[in-house]
């Protein structure tokens, strides 16, 4: 899937499961008998399944807003919005269908006269000549190779303390202090700064050549600004624990809306 659009307000982020690790705490059942307990509410996201569509057209469930939907199939949540006649990103309905990937190009008309003083013949211009039919193409479910072009660093230096497990966590948790520096995993354009997704905290989003994306969440402060270029290993956050358990950076590698095993594309320490 092709991202294209001046602004890239992927504001990708996602039903993306529960990212966080933390245990919630014994509280006394008032209700029952004495001494008895029970678990505490956790305030954070319940696992949510993968995302997925029929012939290119998603039908909106529980829970889903238009930036989550754009992120799970990696498109521009302004395309979004455009190809679904979408005024007000925040209105969708339960069982409403979206088209989440591009639609065809409308055929540009041509006006050819026919005779001077005739009428005007309106034709629609050939569909462009396609390659011999083939058997379809379908995506495997092993993660694709990282892009030759895309030499990867560790957005933080502390060590991973909750691994890559899709749905559960679809990216991975790196331990730290408040205040260290977030990095940039590498050269790209920062698509989305903010607050906005709950289990996220303060959330920076870059889009990477051949439709790769990183997110970083849970910053403490957030150093650069949408539609910014940033250059691997350029500081573009301060590790927090906003909307999180513990001082952590959570951080993502998507390719085409798919959550990808971080580890497994950046170098070895």
């Amino acid at each position: 899937m092709k991202m294209t659009g001046k602004s890239f307000v992927v504001v990708l982020l996602v039903a993306l499961g529960a990212c966080s690790s933390q245990k919630p705490a014994p509280v006394v059942d008032r209700s029952g008998a004495p001494g008895a307990v029970r678990p505490a509410a956790v305030a954070e996201k319940p696992a949510t399944p993968t995302r997925t569509a029929t012939d290119g057209v998603y039908t909106v469930q529980r829970g889903d807003t238009l930036y989550s939907i754009a992120m799970d199939f990696g498109v521009d949540v302004r395309d979004l919005a455009r190809w679904n006649g979408l005024a007000d990103a925040g209105v969708l309905r339960v069982g409403q269908p979206l088209r989440v990937t591009r639609p065809p190009e409308a055929a540009v008309a041509t006006v050819t006269p026919v005779t001077p003083g005739g009428s005007t013949e309106v034709r629609p211009l050939p569909a462009p000549a396609s390659a011999p039919e083939s058997a379809p193409t379908e995506k495997s479910d092993a993660s694709p190779a990282p892009a030759p072009s895309i030499p990867w660093v560790w957005p933080a230096t502390g060590k991973v303390i909750d691994g890559f497990d899709s749905p559960r966590n679809k990216g991975i948790d790196i331990g730290g202090n408040e205040g260290e520096p977030v990095l940039a995993a590498a050269d790209g354009e920062v698509v989305h700064v903010g607050s906005a997704l709950r289990g996220y905290g303060n959330l920076v989003i870059v889009r990477h050549p051949g439709d790769y994306v990183t997110a970083y969440g849970h910053n403490r402060k957030i150093l650069v600004s949408q539609g910014q270029q940033v250059k691997r290993g350029q500081q573009i956050a301060e590790l927090g624990q906003t909307d999180s358990d513990r001082p952590k950076l959570h951080f993502e590698i998507r390719h085409q809306g798919k959550p990808l095993d971080p580890v497994k594309y950046l170098p070895p320490r």
